[in-house]
């Protein structure tokens, strides 16, 4: 592992591998800031020989001016070039923050859903947002203009040792104070900034999942205390911020006093040594300027470089989440369409956590065109079966067969389009029902969307809603019902028409009235179709074709509804625990 305080040149590289579909603008950038490097020098040389000549040899005022409208123009120029450069940089690194920002994205919504149990979202905002956006610094103020520092550096001492090598090395000599004053700012700021870094993660981080659970927060009187957490982490945010702001205000004062110092001792020697060194005003006005232009790139080296390391950091921290290997594999090649010969879990395996198996060699068929339940108490691995059928997570063990082919062999596109799927804990977006039920799939119009809701006998409860499908739901469905909730997400279930229909606890905390509607719309989507069934209230799976009893992971009964009961066994018992709460 590379020592925390030097570059990771491996990093750097993958960095501007990024700069490789804009060539051009990194290219033009880097020409743009060499120019200006050179460019810098001629406004001091031109004050120097207009002092010179113009004023100290008596010129006309006709060659003053000249020298004067030079002086402009030079600085006209580096001023067109300054504007251009910052715009080119700056685009050049907006574009790469777009481009990894998609990638990120892009990559997250590949991630299997352990990732997500195991990650705060918070720190992932963090990741695609803030981190990301740091590395537009590393191009604005990062790569090119360091290298377009170091270039003018080289340019100023050359130049300076060549007009007088004694005034230039008075001027130098404070410089070594100034590399020790950086070396300590750039190692103060560099830890101030992974403070600061990850005290944004965690404010992120908490406020997101507290906002998000803000009525389970208030429901039990919890606000003083989560407040007091808040103000900590809050705290430790400032705290992190101003000892940053410490090393600055302590850095560039003392630039300036080492600046002054070099500009005094050249004052000094040459009001001693004028008239033997043939030292005139203009020399004293061009070393006096150019200890202020040298000093400003070296001091700017230094924050420069901080940027540039904070961007690195950064870039870690977001590569880190485009090398999670967490993926979900879609090699499969086979279009799954519809449920030919049945659905078949063999010896399956299954866990969340290494070696916590919550499937334990799990063995069921479901025919085709059949409505199956699955029943059991918390935790035996109902949710389980339609997570690893839907592909959300992996199975360790064992075979999941679609069509006596195995699971990972179809598509995933295609095997989750066909497979509708209505969780107890429905999430909208803020957004109209019609989108929320479309997901904004522009395939599917208006008119397919009311046919469908028509067909499960729920267009007169959309119609209801003011404004009917184009009704604005809020943040995660607030302004809605759990039950209403429910309704949309059979909608949005039914109008993609899948082959495999599963409907997940769904009626577990819904009133009567929803879950009758609820009850129709599930008979008329399960029609004809591969249906599955987990369900708590156990009267509302008396007409499956076939239900599976599961504890701690296996399947212990299977059969009917009447073969079940007449079990006197595990069903049976469930059934009546549900009658005793109903009653």
């Amino acid at each position: 592992m590379q020592a925390k305080n030097k570059f990771n040149f491996g990093l750097i590289a993958r960095i501007l591998s990024y700069t490789k579909p804009y060539k051009g603008l990194f290219i033009t950038s880097l020409i743009l800031t060499l120019c200006l490097a050179t460019i810098a020098i001629a406004r001091p040389l031109l004050i120097k020989e207009a002092l010179n000549t113009g004023v100290g040899k008596q010129l006309s005022s006709a060659h003053l001016n000249y020298f004067c409208l030079f002086i402009l123009f030079s600085l006209f120029i580096e001023a067109i070039f300054q504007i251009i450069n910052m715009r080119v940089t700056n685009l050049l690194g907006q574009n790469i923050v777009r481009d990894l920002r998609n990638q990120v994205y892009t990559h997250i919504l590949k991630l299997k859903n352990k990732y997500f149990d195991t990650t705060p979202v918070g720190m992932l905002v963090t990741r695609a947002i803030s981190d990301i956006e740091s590395l537009s610094d590393v191009f604005a103020q990062g790569f090119i203009v360091i290298a377009g520092d170091i270039v003018m550096l080289i340019v100023f001492i050359s130049v300076m040792l060549h007009q007088n090598w004694v005034l230039a090395l008075l001027a130098f000599s404070t410089i070594p104070l100034l590399f020790i004053a950086t070396a300590i700012f750039k190692r103060g700021v560099k830890k101030t900034f992974t403070m600061v870094r990850n005290a944004v993660s965690n404010l992120n981080t908490f406020t997101q999942e507290h906002i998000t659970g803000m009525r389970l927060v208030q429901l039990f009187n919890r606000e003083e205390t989560e407040l007091k957490k808040f103000v900590e982490i809050n705290n430790e945010h400032k705290a992190a911020n101003i000892k940053s702001i410490f090393y600055y205000s302590v850095f560039f004062p003392i630039v300036e006093i080492l600046s002054s110092v070099s500009i005094a001792l050249i004052i000094w020697f040459a009001g001693f040594n004028k008239s033997n060194m043939q030292i005139n005003i203009g020399d004293i006005t061009f070393f006096n300027m150019m200890v202020g232009l040298l000093f400003r790139p070296i001091r700017m080296l230094a924050d420069r470089l901080n940027t540039l390391q904070m961007g690195i950091v950064s870039a870690e921290r977001v590569f880190k989440v485009l090398d999670t290997n967490e993926v979900i594999e879609s090699n499969g090649k086979i279009i799954f369409e519809d449920v030919k010969s049945g659905i078949e879990f063999s010896n399956v395996y299954f866990a969340y956590t290494e070696n916590e198996f919550v499937l334990k060699g799990v063995n069921l068929i479901i025919e085709p065109r059949k409505t199956i339940a699955i029943v059991g108490a918390t935790g035996a691995g109902k949710s389980t079966i339609i997570n690893l059928l839907s592909r959300f997570y992996e199975y360790n063990k064992g075979e999941i067969l679609i069509n006596e082919k195995n699971i990972r062999d179809y598509d995933l596109e295609s095997l989750r389009k066909n497979t509708g799927v209505v969780l107890q804990d429905v999430h909208l977006f803020n957004d109209s029902v019609l989108n929320n039920i479309t997901l904004n799939n522009t395939e599917i119009t208006l008119d397919q969307v009311t046919k469908a809701t028509e067909e499960i006998g729920l267009l007169s409860y959309i119609n209801s809603l003011p404004g009917g499908f184009n009704y604005q739901v809020t943040e995660r469905g607030q302004s809605l019902s759990a039950g209403q909730k429910q309704l949309i997400s059979f909608i949005r279930a039914y109008v993609y028409k899948p082959a495999i229909f599963i409907l997940d606890e769904a009626t577990a905390t819904i009133d009567s009235n929803t879950e009758q509607l609820i009850k129709i719309a599930t008979e008329r989507i399960s029609a004809g179709r591969t249906a599955i069934i987990i369900a708590h209230r156990l009267s509302t799976i008396k007409n499956v074709d076939k239900i599976f009893v599961f504890e701690n992971g296996q399947v212990i009964e299977e059969g009917s509804f009447t073969e079940l009961i007449s079990l006197n066994k595990k069903f049976k018992a469930l059934h009546d625990l549900s009658l005793e709460k109903v009653s």
